[in-house]
């Protein structure tokens, strides 16, 4: 039994005027392409503004952590990929990424960071409070204090026969956070390699200032040894090690090239 019906023509409804306009408008732009851009949402925007402005107390925060790290590695030994190490580097990547993020447009990747300032109240709001936050609780005061403890800490280890150094150390860190990252911030050269500056400045730095201090404070250590006859000539091939130490490096690289 066939149920197939075909409708007259005459009896099929027709469209409303508005429905049919939009209808015969919608035929004729089948098969073309438009390029529509969209905007960017001006609340995107600003969500991207306050993660890049908070950027720096976010490095601040890493180099508390570092401070930490260096105390519970040893201080004079950190650990090459340890916690001292890794949050130094999360520290040089706060500081310097807006440069890294110009990477993505040698990838073909189009990234428009926004420009000016943020106009939504309560983001604007929160990044002044987090910004603060940071700079008068976590470096003003927290920093402060944890050096306070590992000072004490230091003279315990005194005290129980243990090494004081690695605990003064760490204190003397935690005290210079803000020193350290205007250092870091004045090696940041703002281009694609701006974290692997400031990486080489800090090297520079290390080498060229830090070594030759603790090659005299290794010297002042020797002869206290020498003094109360105990080992002395350690401390002073370190000392020789540690003015040398750009040497050494050049002296590596000749080998293996």
């Amino acid at each position: 039994m066939d149920l197939h019906y075909e409708v007259p023509f005459h009896k099929v409804p027709e469209l409303p005027a508005k429905l049919s306009v939009v209808f015969n408008q919608f035929l004729k732009s089948r098969g073309r392409k438009r390029a529509t851009t969209m905007a960017v949402p001006q609340l995107l925007n600003d969500i991207i503004s306050v993660l890049l402005a908070l950027a720096p107390s976010a490095a601040i925060v890493a180099m508390v952590l570092a401070g930490i790290s260096l105390r519970r590695e040893g201080g004079t030994t950190f650990l090459i990929g340890g916690g001292f190490t890794k949050w130094m580097f999360w520290a040089v990547v706060f500081l310097t990424l807006q440069p890294l993020l110009s990477w993505f447009s040698s990838f073909g990747i189009n990234v428009p960071l926004p420009g000016g300032s943020i106009s939504t109240p309560w983001l604007a709001s929160f990044e002044s409070d987090a910004a603060s936050f940071v700079t008068n609780f976590v470096e003003g005061r927290l920093a402060t204090t944890l050096a306070a403890y590992f000072v004490l800490r230091a003279i315990l280890d005194t005290a129980s026969g243990g090494n004081p150094l690695p605990s003064v150390l760490a204190a003397m860190f935690l005290l210079a956070i803000q020193a350290t990252c205007n250092l870091m911030s004045g090696y940041n050269t703002g281009t694609q390699y701006a974290a692997e500056d400031v990486l080489d400045s800090l090297w520079n730095y290390l080498a060229g200032t830090i070594m030759p201090i603790a090659a005299g404070l290794a010297i002042v250590g020797a002869i206290i040894n020498f003094a109360t006859r105990r080992p002395a000539m350690r401390l002073v091939g370190v000392a020789l090690a540690m003015l040398c130490v750009s040497g050494i490096w050049k002296l590596v690289l000749a080998m293996m090239a």
